[in-house]
């Protein structure tokens, strides 16, 4: 039964921090009255899917709730960690392989740079 209510507490919280975040977002899009600066909201939006996040870890997921719970915390780290790698790595080589995608930036790259 313990379960149970763990998943309706994280699901009505899970809900309110949904809309914690949606309702300042549209409201700044679509009115001209802005509750909040472009960064201000980013910075909002980014502490409510922390919390939310760290909410559906412990209600959802359990996690830090088992007998050996260093294993599972391990794994999710070794998880976050792998993720973390495939991301930056990505945007990396996106960022600086990004005048190879077509001969006519490749040719206007050559022409600016100073080393030829």
């Amino acid at each position: 039964m313990q379960t149970h209510k763990a998943y309706i507490t994280g699901f009505f919280i899970s809900i309110v921090l949904t809309l914690a975040a949606f309702v300042p977002v549209i409201i700044n899009a679509q009115s001209n009255f802005k509750t909040f600066s472009h960064n201000a909201l980013i910075a909002y939006v980014l502490v409510l899917a922390f919390i939310q996040l760290c909410a559906q870890l412990t209600l959802f997921l359990h996690l830090g709730r088992e007998q050996k719970p260093h294993w599972n915390l391990s794994v999710f780290m070794a998880t976050i960690g792998l993720v973390f790698i495939v991301v930056v790595g990505s945007l990396w080589i996106m960022a600086h392989l990004n005048y190879n995608m077509t001969p006519d930036q490749i040719n206007t790259y050559i022409k600016n740079s100073d080393a030829f």
